[in-house]
């Protein structure tokens, strides 16, 4: 799987080194290009947007005091969902330098100390929401990615990341039975996004319990919903479809059949041959919020990428839409504005992961 996963990273980054065709050079550089982002960025403590609720004055400190190990990236999730990247580069590539560079990058950021800071910031019942749930289901992720690490045993980065981890799932496990209608936003707090990174680390650490609930929340949300409005979409600060991701988290909780007759009634416009979906357009890269737009082009692609995944006739179709919205953006991601940088490379990376998983790519 990760042989295929970086396949298909490398042949698609070598847009990066300027080629016109993605089938040409695939080398090292590219993983670098893009894990020298958060290389960048994970130790710059400013620009930074807290999010944080001021309790009183003694709450005003500075981003890495209160947050020692995800102060940079400009946000606490960004940061998070960076270091994954660069879990992934090197589980990728464990023997090379850019490797050696992360290890001891994560040996300064998991240590117990700063952990436990990082646990103690959701102490305050005002903070207890806090990153609820598109932070928490990378950190999730990360933690992951981080555990199939081969250094990890004698590194102990998940060791002393659990406690942070097991807070992240007991906070799910507490919060789903209270949620009683899903968020369909197209920004941070949409709901099936959060449920499904969740699901996949429950499925990953064998949490059959957790599985379990998100697969039952996930069917009491979505179960019943039919022909979602693809056509208002995208809204002007979106990052995430609502209805493709919707679609790409039930295709992990329905048996394939099922997802199907469930897809056909959902997104029946998905079954056409005339089917299209123009990419997403940014035209200007230095606000944080319009730049999304690119962020929306990869989200749409990892689950077009699914979909060729579990509906093997629409195959030709969906990675066709898939590519065409990941080759929108991937050229701006290196050398982008900062707005876009901190955060842009995670989410072709994982666009690319999902693509790796269709059968038959190389």
């Amino acid at each position: 799987m990760k042989r295929h996963f970086l396949s298909a990273f490398f042949i698609l980054s070598a847009f990066f080194a300027g080629s016109q065709e993605p089938d040409l050079e695939l080398s090292i550089a590219h993983a670098r290009k893009l894990a020298n982002l958060p290389l960048h960025c994970i130790e710059t403590e400013y620009p930074n947007k807290l999010n944080q609720v001021l309790t009183d004055s003694t709450f005003i400190e500075s981003p890495i005091h209160l947050h020692p190990v995800f102060y940079g990236c400009f946000d606490w999730h960004s940061s998070v969902h960076g270091h994954w990247l660069l879990a992934k580069v090197m589980n990728r590539f464990p023997d090379s330098e850019i490797a050696a560079t992360i290890e001891k990058l994560f040996d300064r950021q998991f240590t117990p100390e700063k952990v436990a800071a990082e646990l103690a910031y959701f102490e305050p019942k005002l903070e207890k929401s806090f990153e609820r749930t598109y932070g928490w289901a990378w950190l999730l992720k990360l933690y992951a990615e981080l555990k199939s690490a081969r250094a990890d045993v004698d590194h102990k980065w998940t060791e002393n990341l659990a406690p942070l981890n097991d807070f992240i799932v007991e906070s799910y496990k507490a919060f789903l039975p209270k949620l009683v209608y899903p968020i369909r936003s197209g920004e941070h707090v949409n709901t099936a996004f959060g449920f499904s990174l969740a699901l996949d680390y429950a499925y990953a650490v064998h949490d059959s319990g957790f599985a379990a609930l998100l697969c039952q929340r996930s069917a009491d949300f979505f179960m019943a919903d039919k022909n979602c409005p693809l056509e208002w979409e995208p809204g002007g600060y979106d990052f995430i479809s609502p209805c493709l991701q919707e679609a790409e988290l039930m295709s992990k909780v329905l048996a394939p059949d099922k997802f199907e007759k469930w897809l056909r009634e959902f997104l029946p416009g998905l079954f056409s041959k005339k089917f299209t979906l123009e990419p997403g357009k940014v035209v200007d890269r230095t606000d944080g919020k319009l730049v999304h737009l690119d962020g929306l082009n990869f989200s749409r692609a990892w689950c077009f990428y699914r979909l060729a995944q579990v509906l093997p006739e629409q195959k030709t179709l969906f990675m066709k839409l898939g590519d065409a919205h990941v080759k929108t953006s991937m050229d701006f991601v290196v050398d982008s504005d900062y707005m876009g940088s901190h955060w842009l490379a995670t989410f072709l990376v994982y666009a690319l992961e999902k693509r790796s998983e269709i059968p038959g790519v190389q």
